[in-house]
């Protein structure tokens, strides 16, 4: 038989197994205000009729226009020092649409646990 596979994601004073049977990986809910940022290091794309000033965005070589990313890969709009987002009252509107602690918000934050912290594969019989 073969061993069930789960995974520990490590998070600040805890070590958490999550697995919700199916295969997946749950994780915790989200929390704005002691999450990680994940989504401000996503690629914002713009909508055309978008406008923000000029330092706060970017053209991809593909034509895009998205958020800037400074060179950590945080957008350039985000309030490092509270961690929020410091253009939020006239955020983009793929941002007003990322709800938080929804499905994409659990798919983001998995992937991103699974790849910062290293999700320690622990094989149980």
């Amino acid at each position: 038989m073969p061993e069930e596979r789960h995974h520990a994601i490590r998070y600040p004073d805890t070590c958490v197994v999550l697995n919700d049977g199916h295969g997946r990986i749950d994780t915790p809910p989200a929390n704005c205000a002691q999450c990680d940022a994940v989504c401000c290091r996503l690629t914002v794309v713009l909508q055309p009729e978008e406008q923000f000033p000029a330092h706060l965005t970017t053209t991809l070589p593909s034509g895009l226009r998205v958020m800037a990313q400074d060179e950590e890969g945080w957008c350039v709009a985000l309030d490092g020092a509270r961690m929020n987002c410091g253009i939020y009252d006239s955020r983009p509107a793929v941002c007003r649409r990322f709800v938080m602690d929804g499905p994409y918000c659990h798919a983001v934050r998995e992937e991103y646990f699974e790849q910062r912290d290293g999700g320690i594969p622990l094989a149980l019989r």
